[in-house]
């Protein structure tokens, strides 16, 4: 995902992590939240800029990396780690998020297993897992090469 937003047009920065987990379990690390008992979720901080690209453009975009019916499972990966969501900072993030979930849920008829919750706590993940497909473009990612290419292209305003 991280090599995805990157692609975006308007986004500044991105950085892998891990949110929303243990309180008790300060900066985790890989292997701690591989073992899926931390609570942490695998995530990507996006960083943005509001006059090239809105938070609705990103969310949507967002929603197209993934499969919003897959619980705990994306692509090969699963695990409660690789549960999808969006984590906000405040509650207008929130309602703009909000408005994209009703629209994306509105094109299936189960509900979707995709968080909408508060960001509690965040914390980066290891140098060798920033900017992995960069530094390693045979690696695995589930995400199709077509999927970095249409997310090159895309700007908002133009589908």
């Amino acid at each position: 995902m991280e090599h995805f937003f990157q692609q975006v047009h308007g986004v500044v920065s991105t950085e892998t992590g891990f949110a929303n987990g243990s309180d008790g379990l300060p900066a985790p690390t890989y292997e701690q939240v591989y073992t899926d008992t931390t609570g942490y979720a695998e995530t990507v901080r996006v960083e943005y800029d509001e006059k090239q690209v809105s938070l609705a453009f990103l969310t949507r975009m967002f929603f197209a990396a993934i499969d919003p019916l897959s619980l705990n499972k994306q692509g090969e990966d699963e695990g409660t780690r690789y549960r999808t969501g969006v984590y906000y900072l405040s509650e207008e993030q929130r309602a703009v998020i909000e408005s994209v979930f009703a629209e994306e849920q509105a094109k299936y008829t189960e509900p979707m297993q995709v968080e909408l919750l508060p960001l509690r706590n965040y914390y980066p993940a290891d140098e060798y897992h920033q900017d992995y497909l960069n530094k390693h473009p045979d690696g695995y990612c589930h995400l199709p090469l077509e999927l970095f290419r249409w997310a090159k292209e895309r700007e908002e305003g133009r589908k």
